[in-house]
């Protein structure tokens, strides 16, 4: 088959996944109409975050299993049965349940399959078509935002779950129809004595016990810590720090989200000519210096703007690269469940970094993400390609 299809049904998939980024609209709507609080609100938030991330780390061995295609049309299934039963939440509890851990899991199990499915059709450019697939998610919530917008002003906030249930469901099983994995070498030949290349395919536990899944955990933590806190209080930041007023500070919202997905597309490009750390270490060294910036200088508009854009697109860097980065460290056979242990990093900092910024002021808070980030592009100079499993399998007859 055309393996671009592969990368349709990716986009696709993700552009749907990714529309949970705009969750902050059903905030102000949920609260007029149930009276709950918007701290209670905001926790479905984290909860779907949480379960997404979580989930992955099965999703990601099930579809090693039995392929991509089934796992993705379940999570399909799940993440519009999560939104359908939203539609009749009336407590919060259940809408912790329905739309964060029905919807979280639905997300979790098909976010995995796509971009598995296209770091093995693409061996040649990983870190660009990983920067493709993941771009969807990116553009997700800029997408949905007017659809979201118009359908709770025009149906009501429970009736809009119902819709984008259906809408998520049709577009995530259809796009899951056009996975599949690349052909594998024929293993059934009995005297064909093919060498396997398992020296290099990983499996989660053999993964484990590399140190170098560690130092690129901590490095793909540090890096969304940062991301995520400019990220996730970008207007914020603008009021307090550049005072700027709300029409304006809110800009920076739709810009973060432009610079995020060319940041995963470009940067993820360039990762295949310039290589993965050498890439990794120009963003974290390009995040830590805006970082900088942020904590000791005063910003106006554009300065903010253009400062909150690149945190957006080094950001966008971090989560095409990484799974590239766990496909050449550890191959593509267990791909998706070694990617998945790999993304609990970015699921730890989707709460981690938003605590930061509430502990500390912003000038500090941005100073300690400079500083590891500074540390994460260290980590990146030294860490090394592990060394590969022995001894070597083979299938059929020993070699002579």
């Amino acid at each position: 088959m055309n393996r671009w299809f592969v990368v349709l049904g990716a986009v696709i998939i993700q552009i749907n996944l990714g529309a949970v980024y705009a969750w902050s609209l059903f905030n102000q709507p949920l609260i007029d109409k149930f009276g709950w609080a918007r701290e209670d609100v905001v926790v479905t938030f984290s909860i779907t975050i949480a379960t997404f991330a979580l989930t992955t780390i099965f999703a990601g061995r099930l579809q090693d299993k039995i392929g991509p295609r089934w796992v993705a049309t379940i999570g399909g299934l799940l993440l519009g049965l999560g939104l359908i039963l939203s539609s009749q939440a009336t407590t919060l509890m259940q809408l912790y349940l329905y739309y964060g851990v029905i919807g979280g899991i639905g997300i979790g199990m098909t976010y995995v399959c796509p971009l598995s499915a296209c770091v093995k059709w693409f061996p040649e450019k990983r870190g660009f078509i990983s920067g493709v697939a993941v771009a969807g998610f990116g553009l997700g919530g800029l997408i949905y935002k007017p659809v979201i917008g118009y359908l709770i002003e025009l149906t009501g906030v429970s009736s809009s779950f119902l819709y984008l249930g259906l809408i998520y469901l049709f577009f995530v099983v259809a796009g899951a129809q056009l996975l599949k994995n690349p052909p594998a070498v024929d293993q059934t030949a009995p005297e064909s004595a093919v060498l396997l290349n398992t020296h290099t395919q990983f499996t989660p536990k053999q993964m484990l016990t590399t140190y170098q899944f560690y130092l690129l955990w901590i490095m793909f933590l540090f890096g969304s810590m940062a991301g995520l806190m400019v990220i996730s209080f970008a207007v914020d930041i603008g009021i307090e720090v550049a005072k700027l007023d709300l029409e304006k500070a809110a800009n920076a919202v739709m810009v973060i989200a432009l610079f995020n997905a060319a940041g995963r597309i470009l940067l993820g490009n360039l990762s295949d000519r310039l290589g993965r750390m050498s890439t990794l270490m120009l963003i974290y060294g390009l995040t830590a210096i805006i970082m900088l910036y942020m904590s000791f200088w005063e910003m106006n508009y554009w300065s903010f703007l253009v400062s909150v854009s690149l945190i957006g697109f080094c950001f966008g860097g971090f989560l095409a690269l990484f799974p590239s980065v766990t496909a050449d460290f550890y191959g593509t056979t267990n791909i998706g469940s070694n990617y998945g242990f790999m993304y609990q990093a970015y699921g730890l900092s989707a709460f981690a970094g938003p605590f930061i910024i509430k502990a500390l002021p912003f000038s500090q808070a941005f100073l300690l993400a400079g500083l590891i980030c500074v540390i994460a592009m260290i980590m990146a100079k030294l860490v090394k390609m592990p060394k590969p499993i022995t001894p070597k399998k083979y299938i059929g007859k020993e070699a002579a």
